[in-house]
């Protein structure tokens, strides 16, 4: 474990982290908004574009996958609720990871969140776009880009703005999404015979169900949102625990219940050779007149997606450069909003130059695969925790970690690679830094 004081300083784990800009973040989220912004990262565009690449790995097998990727989750969710009550301050596992492993281990669940999740925000963004402004492809970059903007500068007005336009989002999207389910009951055209039978479910074999749950998982890993922003969310010890497993079976029921629908209607080769699955779905199924709904819930479930990915980002980045893994300006705290304004603004330029000059759509991979190393460690560190902090046994902490790393093995290659070339030179990066430092001045190892 490591030597330096927690991230509470002199006010214990409950407390907030002094920044060089500014005090700590202000706790203005009860369990509802928790609830919320963690829904509003988890039925995001992964419920509109997930299942494609899923059908192409597994087939019908997507169906295992789910209920796989689904397990997983809840492990790592018990772990981050169980971490987040002790260390309920910004940053996620970046904190935990310091606290329970070391400072290595923390940096690297950081560098894997802020990373993978920079380039979730691009895609979101570009999801965003495609199906909101059908024209050529510089006007949905443009789009794209304006959509970043606006939602950083609300995350910059405070948290309560982001979670009240979460709201909106969230129920607009659900709706949304029980439109599409009644529409393809409705159709006429959906049936069981799309789904080939029990002997279907393992066509793709062992290896397509594991690849396939490890492309779902994309869509699980919001509920971190809501641990990442643990310092501004009231009485954390008795809020974050309830959240997180809230907002988590939430989500799984509503993937579960649509993944079936589009199954039924479409069937999974039409899903796996589409780029948007539930339109194809809803058109397979006779209601090609909803077609216009998918696309109005596909945009705004894109941007609470965005929403949230922009704030959670902002909050691990403020935790790493407080600890100078990170250049210390992004750990400023806005005087009157009272959040992280430097990293915002940080995190706003960096998505919308990618989202200028880079094709995210490929990303699902690459993301999952910081995202599982992430709570890799989250498991790893709550394994380590006292009985005392301990609110379910070890064993779900080793299933969780060997889950997420059997995930990690199972996505296609390319997305390993790139992967661990992230990895690879975020953490030279931090060797280099470290051996440039004056010794009085490195952080504790």
């Amino acid at each position: 474990m490591a030597s330096e004081p927690r991230p509470g300083g002199a006010q214990g784990p409950s407390g907030a982290a002094p920044s060089p800009g500014g005090g700590g973040l202000a706790r203005r989220l009860g369990t509802g908004d928790a609830v919320l912004i963690g829904l509003g990262s988890m039925i995001g565009a992964g419920v509109f574009a997930a299942f494609g690449p899923a059908a192409r790995a597994a087939g019908t097998g997507l169906l295992v996958g789910l209920v796989i990727a689904a397990v997983i989750a809840y492990c790592n969710a018990v772990a981050s609720a169980q971490l987040a009550a002790a260390y309920p301050a910004s940053g996620g596992t970046y904190i935990y990871g310091r606290e329970r492993l070391g400072h290595w281990w923390g940096f690297a669940a950081g560098w894997g969140f802020v990373v993978g999740k920079t380039a979730s925000c691009a895609a979101m963004a570009l999801t965003f776009a495609s199906y909101a402004v059908p024209g050529p492809w510089w006007a949905q970059r443009a789009v794209a880009v304006a959509a970043v903007v606006c939602l950083a500068a609300l995350n910059y007005r405070g948290v309560t703005r982001t979670a009240l336009l979460t709201r909106v989002l969230v129920a607009t999207s659900l709706t949304a999404l029980a439109v599409v389910v009644a529409g393809i009951a409705a159709g006429g055209h959906a049936g069981t015979g799309r789904l080939g039978g029990w002997s279907s479910l393992g066509s793709g074999g062992a290896y397509g169900l594991l690849q396939a749950a490890g492309l779902l998982f994309f869509a699980f890993a919001g509920y971190a949102r809501i641990a990442t922003m643990g310092e501004e969310v009231r009485d954390p010890r008795r809020t974050i625990p309830r959240a997180i497993p809230l907002a988590l079976f939430i989500a799984v029921a509503v993937y579960l219940v649509v993944g079936v629908a589009a199954l039924l209607a479409a069937g999974p080769d039409r899903l796996a050779a589409s780029t948007a699955p539930l339109a194809t779905a809803v058109n397979a199924a006779g209601a090609g007149g909803l077609a216009p709904v998918v696309r109005i819930g596909a945009a705004l479930a894109a941007l609470g997606a965005l929403l949230a990915l922009i704030a959670g980002i902002g909050r691990t980045a403020l935790a790493m450069a407080r600890h100078r893994d990170l250049p210390e300006r992004l750990a400023a705290v806005h005087p009157r909003y009272q959040v992280p304004h430097h990293a915002e603004i940080a995190v706003a330029v960096v998505v919308s130059a990618l989202v200028a000059t880079a094709d995210l759509r490929g990303v699902i991979g690459f993301s999952s695969f910081g995202v599982l190393v992430y709570y890799a460690i989250a498991n790893a560190s709550a394994f380590t925790q006292p009985a005392a902090d301990r609110r379910r046994p070890r064993p779900l902490n080793l299933l969780g970690a060997a889950g997420c790393l059997v995930l990690v093995a199972a996505l296609p290659w390319p997305s390993v690679a790139a992967g661990v070339i992230m990895f690879a030179v975020g953490l030279a990066g931090r060797w280099l830094i470290l051996r440039r430092r004056a010794p009085a001045q490195r952080p504790a190892e």
